[in-house]
């Protein structure tokens, strides 16, 4: 008898082992994991050892999602990506995510670029990509022809914003994203207001690009804009001083001289006529708006005030414009600025 009930008991005790060791699983595997919010970013070229070197402080529950992890193979099958960690997730629902690859999206800016190689480092800086390989995609003619442009207009095709993509997006992947954000920014509504200056959209692009390296005022972007319209019209070479650092490619120049404007390039406006061949920057949304609504006056000529507020003086008359740049030139010594 007394065997017995030392067998129900010792029964009894390995049965309450048992549900406490299922218990525990059952919290290892399903409870908690997650104590706080953390992002992760897996590259591509990242060794499994990385991921859970970092991952591991992060978490609780550590030997269940070692087991999880084997029982999925995850270290031969952990997808790279931008990951974030949420309170409450489970080991099971942790291991998943790198498992199949359930990224979070990031959000890229794209502004205040001049040219591709820095469009490529910027983006290089935001994406897991390097900008070798980014600006081979910005360069290549096939892409280019497949999105509707050729390697020297595709960066037109890029306007400015805040977008969401996947971290890991392929170079390739990217350029088509931009080219519907491009479809969707030409609105009916735009394309209207475009046929008043009879641009094309290239053209468009290219003007802003000026008009953009010429003041950042807003409310001062049409009236520029009128100028250089009215100068396309009359066959005025648009002598447009951001075209000229731009083909000396010397953006930190702070006083355009005599010899500067003899510098033989197809992007130098004043020895060409019409607009460059291609924009001379990644044009602000407002620069663009300010070309489709450019100002209608009988203004050929502007020049930044002596003030140096950003704002210019406009003129009718070379007579005009010249008082001005005089004005100009006099402070520009004053202050010292070569």
């Amino acid at each position: 008898m007394r065997r017995k009930n030392l067998l129900r008991t010792l029964l009894g005790g390995l049965v309450l082992i048992l549900v406490a060791v299922v218990a525990l699983f059952v919290v290892a595997f399903k409870g908690n994991a997650v104590p706080e919010r953390y992002e992760l970013f897996v590259g591509s070229h990242a060794f499994y050892e990385e991921l859970t070197d970092s991952l591991m402080p992060r978490i609780r529950h550590r030997a269940a999602f070692r087991c999880y992890a084997r029982r999925l193979d995850l270290a031969g099958s952990f997808k790279p990506g931008h990951y974030v960690l949420e309170p409450g997730m489970s080991v099971i629902e942790v291991a998943r995510m790198f498992k199949l690859g359930l990224q979070t999206p990031v959000r890229i800016s794209i502004n205040n670029v001049r040219t591709p190689e820095q469009l490529a480092r910027k983006l290089a800086r935001q994406l897991d990509a390097d900008s070798t390989s980014i600006l081979r995609v910005l360069q290549s003619k096939k892409l280019a022809e497949e999105v509707g442009f050729d390697s020297l207009t595709l960066f037109s095709m890029f306007i400015p914003d805040t977008y969401e993509v996947y971290w890991t997006i392929r170079p390739e992947e990217l350029v088509r994203r931009m080219k519907r954000e491009y479809d969707c920014f030409w609105t009916p509504e735009r394309d209207a207001a475009r046929q008043r200056s009879g641009l094309s959209r290239l053209e468009v692009m290219t003007l802003a690009s000026i008009v953009y390296e010429e003041t950042r005022q807003t409310d001062e972007m049409p009236r520029i804009a009128g100028v250089y319209i009215n100068r396309l019209r009359r066959g005025i070479p648009l002598q447009a001083d951001p075209t000229v650092k731009y083909a000396m490619q010397n953006f930190g120049l702070r006083r355009i001289l005599h010899k500067h404007l003899k510098y033989p390039s197809p992007y130098n406006t004043y020895i060409n006529r019409g607009l460059p061949p291609s924009p001379i920057c990644m044009p602000g949304k407002n620069a663009i708006d300010a070309v489709l609504h450019f100002e209608e006056h009988d203004y050929l000529f502007f020049c930044a005030r002596p003030t140096f507020d950003g704002y210019h003086n406009f003129a009718r008359t070379l007579r005009e414009h010249n008082a001005n740049a005089r004005a100009y030139s006099a402070e520009l010594n004053r202050r010292k600025i070569k």
